[in-house]
């Protein structure tokens, strides 16, 4: 899923800067910009089950 080992974090980031420079030449209602979004959407998604999964474990 993950290549070149790549963390979720680097692809998070990766992606929300791309958003930005998206953004920045295209303007907030362009498709790109809302294509990108949504997969920005979907890591921190991915995140977020992770990073609650984790909480969620009990302590042994």
């Amino acid at each position: 899923m993950m290549g070149s080992g790549e963390t979720l974090q680097q692809r998070l980031e990766k992606n929300r800067q791309r958003l930005y420079d998206l953004q920045a030449k295209y303007g907030l209602e362009h498709i790109y910009v809302l294509r990108q979004s949504m997969v920005l959407d979907e890591l921190i998604n991915q995140y977020n089950r992770i990073y609650y999964a984790k909480l969620k474990k009990p302590i042994a």
